[in-house]
Order: C-alpha cells, then structure tokens, then sequence
C-alpha cells in the first residue's frame, strides 16, 4: 500500500486562530477516507494546502512522484453555447466515446449529453463536472461537501461510482449516509490535530465517545489515587520514621499525569417555536397548477397536509419542489387553481436565498430583536441566540461578516423565535455542520406544528418525515410509502439502469456482468446447495471477525502505550478488510442464489 500523502508536523494559523496544530496524517491509495469536523475547523484549508493554492506556516506535504489530484471545483467552468460532449472534450482532450462512456456513468446521455450547458439544472452540471474530472483519470479525488444540491438520484449514482472506483478519495461532508456508503476510512479534524481512524464515520463517532468517557474515568481514577497519596504524604512527611517512604510516595505522585481531555467544543441547541397542536387539514391544493408564464412545472395537484405532519417534498432537480414550495407560500402565483391555509395559520419560511437577502448592516442582535415576537424578552433574544452558537461578542457582529454557516444559524434561530406553526424549510441542512442537523433534528421531532420541508440529506430526511410527497413528470403527489421505501425506489430504478448499460455493453464486448467477487464459470457449474454450504461458513467467518475487531479495538481504546497502539491500529486495519471482504464475498454469493 503505497502512500499518495503525507502530512508532517502540520501547522496553519489565521490570526489568534489555530487551524493546524502540528498536524499528522497519511493517505494511501486505494483508501477512501472521510473528512469530518466542525464548521470552522480547517477543513477546506487543509484542502487548499494540498491542492497547492496555500501555504503551512510550518510542517509539509510529502506528495508520491505519480500523485495526479482531482478536485470539484464550485466554479462553473463553460464556455458560452457549448453542448454538455464539447465541453468534456475540450477539458479532457478525449474522444467523443470516451467522454461519452464517462458520462454515461451518471446518465448524462442522449439530449443531455448533445446539449447546450446552458439548459441543464446545478445537479445535472454537476454530474458533468464528475464526468470531466474523471476523464483526467485522477489517482486521488478530493471532493468538498459533492452532495451539497444534490439530489438523491444523483447522490446515489455518486455513490455507486465511487464504491467501484479503484483510486484513493478523500470527502469532505456533514452527510453521514454518504459518509457511511462510500468511506471505509474517517479522517477527522479538531481543535487543531488530525485523527485518523480505519473504520466508518459512524464507528468513528462511537470511538471517539468511548474514549472521551474512557479517558474521563481514567482521570476520574486517578485523581482518587492521587488524593490518597497526598493525604499519607501530609502525615507522614513530618515523622523521622516514616519520611523516607513519604518522599517516596511524593516521587510516584509527581509522576502522575491527567489524560489532557479537550474541552466539550460549543454544540446548538434548538428550541422550536413553542405552539399548541392543532388537527384538521393544514393545507390544501385544490386543481393546482405551478410554474411560469412561459413553461408549466406541474398540473392537477390535489393535496392534502394535516396539522402536526412533517411532509418531506422528495424528486430530482429541476422537476419542480423549490417552485412548489414558493407557490404555497405566495412567493409565486399560481397559474391555476388554489392553495388554502387552514384557519390560524402563521407560515415562517426557510429558504436557500435567505442567506443572500439577510440585512447586512444590522447587528446579529437587531436582526434577531426584529424577528421575534412581540413581547418577547430579550434575555429569551439572548438565549436562543447563544443557543445557536451567537455568544457574548458575536451578537454584535454585522451580518456583513457571517460565513455562509453562521447567515444559515441566524436565520433558523429568528424563525424560533417566532409564534409560527407551520414551518416552511428549503434545504435546511446546508451549511450547517453535523452537530447543528442533529440539534434542528430534535427540534422539529418535538415541535408541535406543522413541517413542509425539502432536503437531500438522507439522516436528515429519514429521521424527521412522517410523510412523503414526490414531485415528478410533471405531478406533485402524496407518496404512500415511508421514506426508506422511496429511497429503496429510487436506488433500484438506478440499479436497473445499470444493468441495462452492463449488459449492453456485455453484447459489445463478450464481458461478463456478474456480481463483483464471483467467477461466472465457477457459479455455473455449483449447485445452490453448495453455494448456501459456503455462504454458511462466510457467516461463521463474519461472527468470528466481527467479534476479533470488537476485542482489537477494546484494546485499542485502553492502551496508552503509543507503540501498541500502532500495532493495534494495524491490526484493527488488517481485520476490518478481512472482514468488509467476507461481506462483500458473501453478497455476491447471495444474488447468484437468488437469481438460481
């Protein structure tokens, strides 16, 4: 495993603000790693630093002779009036097959590979940025927040790309599914220090609690034993007969040293508008019709939402939510038909241009004093803006000044300051880091109104929806099934895709197309009893894995001894392949049964 980089005694400071804090850290090819950590942390200027569009103030970046980086750019890079294959050759210097296989892998084909940029949505220009950085054939991807807008077919598709790609990824991104599907691997970035870990984010995140409450009872122990130390060393010290063994125990508590625990960093806390439940209908859309004057988004909408519900607006972009959205709050006027609130409705709205429209003379203070109800106090201003992470000086910052994540924070924090009891939320997640999701989370889970929200965040989205309603091919409609069910839809009509373009392709060349780890010739000529034989050793071998992982990284968290802990961080590497091959093996099996 050959290392592609590595960073050495990494250190980056902004002022009285410490990025970088002699930093350690490798990548390896091959190895996908999620990047996690606060909002703030460093996250894309250690980015930049490896990219070579900024400097450490101290430390290096050791890179391999054959690194070939790829990077996501945000920008836009078309040229006017050019169609989705020229750009790809003019970026790539490839063919027009070969960039049109590339594309093929995230459906960019047909019209909307021959034509104009122009036409195409934000998701559908970033499946074609993919496809041009893969032409570059990178050996490491860096990917910045990819599924920022996304929608969910296009993350999917994200997904199974990168699942297959036989080169080294390192992601940065709040969103833990995604995490979770792609990264086998989690590097994270606090307080300075870089900590790498052979595992998934959420494994992580359990690890790192453990820790954290492994090294508190360490101290906690500790200082127990030190306090019995003292206690002999005062009464003994004086007395000639037992000095010695009093300066002896003096040198043992010298010797003692607390486990240094970072301080809990700041984490929000939101507090939703505090209303009664109401029942009956909150909403309804009665022959509607939405879109513009020169071209209609969707026909015949017959809707109905009741009070209390959490209604999750799922489709693909471009098909039509945010101009749902901005037709039931008025923002857009209807081209046909109705929307009518229930008596006593008070609507705040949570939308993506917010953050561009916010006031940027005021103070966070005077927005947040403008936006709350009348009556309200303004220790209660106070509270729910230091909630939200706005303390002591920061409520005196102008707007002018706030990062996309803070404009994001003030603004949910004066929508709970109001008396609404229907929320309107347009991709509330973005912008906001993992600790702040799960904060407005809670919220809405507790909240006693009514939730109409879009959101590409799958964590997100399973958690709070209680129901479904999918914009697509021109209709906007109540989705019978749960979430999971939708996301299930849509990843097997992807599935379907791909298999067509297998088999296809399969034609073309004589390749095979069955599942990954399993030879054709050798499944076809086994019985399906023999296949489930092996599929029940796999399972033993799995049980016996999982259970030397768990005890590998047991020990792991209560060694101090720096050299074991390598050893065992190798170890828990070398088990957690072995055991990710057993499953993946044992996957392959199971569909060559099913499809017997």
């Amino acid at each position: 495993m050959a290392s592609l980089l590595q960073i050495t005694k990494a250190s980056k400071s902004y002022g009285d603000q410490v990025l970088l804090d002699a930093a350690d850290a490798t990548i390896s090819d091959t190895t996908k790693v999620g990047f996690v950590g606060r909002n703030g942390a460093g996250k894309s200027t250690l980015l930049r630093v490896l990219l070579g569009e900024e400097e450490l103030d101290s430390g290096e970046v050791i890179r391999h002779p054959s690194l070939r980086l790829g990077y996501l750019r945000q920008h836009d890079p078309f040229e006017p009036g050019e169609t989705a294959l020229e750009y790809l050759m003019r970026d790539s210097g490839q063919p027009d097959w070969k960039c049109g296989e590339v594309a093929g892998q995230f459906e960019v084909k047909g019209a909307y590979l021959d034509g104009r940029v122009s036409t195409l949505s934000g998701g559908w220009q970033t499946r074609l940025k993919l496809s041009a950085l893969l032409l570059h054939e990178p050996n490491l991807l860096l990917l910045d927040e990819p599924t920022n807008f996304l929608d969910l077919r296009t993350q999917i598709l994200l997904e199974h790309f990168l699942k297959n790609y036989r080169a080294a990824c390192l992601i940065v991104s709040h969103d833990r599914t995604f995490l979770g599907a792609t990264c086998d691997h989690t590097l994270s970035l606090s307080r300075g220090k870089l900590t790498s870990f052979p595992g998934k984010v959420d494994a992580f995140l359990e690890f790192a609690e453990e820790k954290r409450l492994t090294d508190q009872r360490s101290n906690a122990a500790l200082m127990v034993r030190r306090k019995e130390l003292e206690d002999f060393i005062a009464r003994n010290k004086a007395r000639a007969s037992t000095a010695a063994l009093a300066q002896s125990k003096q040198k043992v508590l010298d010797k003692m040293e607390l486990t240094v625990i970072a301080g809990d960093e700041s984490t929000a806390t939101i507090r939703p508008p505090q209303v009664d439940a109401r029942r009956g209908s909150a909403l309804r859309c009665k022959d509607l019709a939405v879109g513009y004057p020169d071209r209609e988004i969707a026909t015949n909408v017959q809707l109905e939402i009741e009070h209390g519900s959490r209604a999750a607006v799922v489709g693909d972009n471009g098909q039509g939510k945010t101009t749902f959205l901005r037709t039931v709050v008025d923002s857009l006027k209807p081209l046909a038909g109705e929307v009518r609130w229930g008596f006593g409705c008070k609507v705040g709205v949570y939308a993506q241009h917010v953050y561009a429209d916010l006031p940027e003379t005021m103070t966070v203070l005077d927005y947040l004093r403008r936006q709350a109800v009348f009556g309200k106090k303004e220790q209660e201003i106070l509270q729910v803006a230091g909630s939200l992470l706005f303390k002591g000086s920061h409520v005196k910052k102008p707007v002018s000044v706030l990062s996309g994540g803070e404009r994001a924070r003030l603004v949910m924090a004066g929508l709970m300051l109001g008396d609404y009891n229907i929320l309107i939320l347009d991709e509330p997640g973005n912008h906001l880091d993992v600790d702040t999701v799960d904060a407005l989370v809670d919220a809405l889970v507790s909240y006693q109104g009514t939730v109409i929200f879009t959101s590409h965040d799958r964590h997100f989205t399973k958690r709070v929806a209680t129901c479904i309603i999918e914009v697509r091919d021109g209709r906007v409609v109540n989705y019978t099934g749960q979430y999971e069910a939708y996301v299930e839809k849509v990843n097997a009509e992807i599935e379907a895709g791909e298999r067509e373009t297998a088999a296809a392709r399969g034609k073309l060349t004589g390749a095979s197309t069955a599942p990954k780890g399993v030879k054709i010739a050798h499944s076809a000529v086994r019985s399906e009893k023999e296949l489930r034989k092996e599929m029940k050793a796999l399972e033993r071998n799995i049980a016996q894995l999982d259970e030397q992982k768990k005890a590998v990284n047991n020990r792991w968290l209560s060694t101090n001894d720096p050299t074991e802990s390598s050893k065992l961080e190798l170890e828990l590497e070398t088990v957690t392949a072995d055991l990710e091959a057993a499953e993946e093996k044992w996957a392959g099996l199971y569909e060559v049964v099913e499809a017997m």
